[in-house]
C-alpha cells in the first residue's frame, strides 16, 4: 500500500508518472486547496505553467462530507443522483446549496489568484491534479470546465483515488493514479501529513511557479 509523507511527496512521485508530457504543451490545474501542493510538483517537473482550477463540493444537509456533487468555475455543475436520492433533498435545498458553493468559488478566484485570470488552456493538455479522489464528483466538475474552456487533451492525475470514483471520469481522456484500493476508506489514510493546507500556502506557490 502506498504511504506518502505529505503532498508534496505524493506530487514527485506523481510526476514520475507524467514525465512523458515534459516536451508537450501542458498546464497543470491544482484543485484548491490539498491539491495544489501536489499539482505545484508535477508542474515543477514538467517546466509547466501551474494554475488553479477551482470546485466546490455541494455536502448534504448534516453531513458536509457527503458529495450530493460539485460546482466550479464558469458556472459547471455535476450532481449525484444517488446521493440527492439518499439524502431526500428537495430541489430547492439543492440550489440553496450550489448557489452558496458558487459564491465561494467566485471568492476563491478571486483571492487565490490575485485578480488575475486564468491560465489559457484552449488546445493544450490540461493536467488536473488532486490530493486524492473519494467520491469523484469535484474531478468530474473539473474535467468538465477543462473541456469547456477547450483543452485539447484532459490528464486526471490523483495519487489515491476511490476505483468506483474513477470509474465515473468518463470526460478525462487519461487518468493516471498510484494507487486505487479495493479498501478505500478515505484520502487522508495514505498521507502521513494530511493537514489542510491553508489559503496563503497555495498564493505562494501559485507565486512561485510565476
Amino acid at each position: 500500500m502506498w504511504n506518502f509523507e505529505d503532498r508534496a511527496d505524493a506530487g514527485r512521485e506523481l510526476a514520475r508518472e507524467l514525465t512523458h508530457r515534459a516536451h508537450e504543451d501542458c498546464v497543470v490545474l491544482g484543485l484548491p486547496r490539498g491539491g495544489v501542493p501536489v499539482a505545484a510538483e508535477v508542474a515543477r517537473a514538467l517546466a509547466a505553467p501551474l494554475d488553479v482550477l477551482i470546485v466546490r463540493k455541494v455536502g448534504a444537509p448534516g453531513h458536509p462530507e457527503v458529495a450530493m456533487g460539485a460546482v466550479g468555475e464558469d458556472d459547471a455543475v455535476v450532481r449525484n443522483a444517488g446521493v440527492i436520492s439518499i439524502t431526500g433533498s428537495d430541489e430547492a435545498t439543492l440550489a440553496a446549496a450550489e448557489q452558496r458553493e458558487r459564491a465561494e468559488v467566485e471568492r476563491r478566484s478571486r483571492m487565490l489568484r490575485e485578480g488575475r485570470a486564468a491560465e489559457p488552456i484552449e488546445g493544450r493538455v490540461a493536467i488536473i491534479v488532486d490530493d486524492g479522489i473519494a467520491t469523484g464528483a469535484t474531478m468530474r466538475t473539473a474535467c468538465a470546465i477543462a473541456r469547456a474552456r477547450g483543452a485539447s487533451h484532459v490528464v486526471v492525475a490523483v495519487p489515491v483515488a476511490a476505483p468506483d470514483a474513477l470509474d465515473q471520469l468518463t470526460d478525462a481522456d487519461e487518468v493516471v493514479c498510484l494507487c486505487a484500493p479495493r479498501d478505500f476508506m478515505a484520502v487522508g489514510m495514505y498521507y502521513t501529513d494530511f493537514r489542510q493546507t491553508p489559503e496563503e500556502e497555495v498564493v505562494r506557490l501559485l507565486a512561485a511557479a510565476r
